[in-house]
């Protein structure tokens, strides 16, 4: 299961766990015509797929859709919580609505599926939790103190559900991308871009595949002793 993989870096991680011979799961704001190709394109790998429309900030309707996917798919081994959203600006400037929706969206929704996926996970002894975290929530960055306060809150709670989960066989890690190409990233002017890429020793931006391919091993059997850790995928930017 996904949250918010319509497209960018959740449809990525969507399509390499898939390509697999995982089943997904994925929600996203609304059933568009892009989610539904989504859809479509997990479907054409041969697997079991399915988009569900869903706020993965509201604590209620995440109970929900969990429900529903285990009555799908019958069970659910793997997690990714990437939903997330930025409302960039500097601390003096932010509004209160600023940081109240990243916060909500980034943090409360990992918190959401993490607390009504794992009953079914420590039930079955078993499953991988992979949350999307950011360089941004390890070193901070102007401009981004809602982003990176909820990224950071993302480690944090990923940290303590493995300590607490770890007896009953299921491993939580993160993963924290630094410069990757996305659509988001093409909105930023060249110039931001470039100075981006300046500072990466690789002197290029990552891909949402690479990502997607980080992941994979948190979700399979080779992490099968990784748990409560952080994977920056950054170029050595940090």
């Amino acid at each position: 299961m996904i949250t918010g993989a319509g497209r960018g870096i959740g449809r990525a991680i969507a399509l390499c766990l898939a390509k697999e011979g995982c089943n997904i799961a994925f929600t996203d704001i609304v059933l568009n015509d892009q989610v539904l190709a989504t859809e479509a394109e997990l479907k054409a790998t041969g697997v079991q797929a399915k988009a569900y429309a869903a706020d993965a900030s509201n604590f209620d309707e995440a109970q929900t859709i969990v429900e529903q996917v285990k009555t799908d798919f019958g069970t659910i081994d793997i997690l990714v919580n990437n939903a997330g959203i930025t409302r960039d600006g500097l601390l003096l400037r932010m509004s209160e609505q600023q940081w109240d929706d990243v916060i909500r969206v980034n943090l409360k929704s990992a918190f959401n599926y993490t607390h009504a996926v794992v009953p079914i996970m420590m039930r079955a002894r078993k499953g991988s939790i992979i949350s999307l975290a950011s360089v941004v929530g390890i070193a901070g960055n102007p401009g981004q103190a809602n982003y990176a306060a909820s990224k950071a809150g993302i480690i944090a709670l990923m940290k303590s559900t493995a300590k607490e989960l770890g007896a009953r066989g299921i491993r939580v890690n993160a993963v924290a991308p630094g410069y990757i190409d996305t659509d988001m990233t093409q909105a930023l002017p060249q110039e931001v871009r470039d100075s981006f890429v300046q500072r990466i020793p690789l002197h290029r931006a990552g891909t949402a595949d690479e990502v997607a391919q980080v992941v994979l091993f948190l979700a399979s059997d080779m992490s099968s002793y990784v748990s409560g850790q952080v994977i920056a995928i950054d170029g050595a930017m940090g």
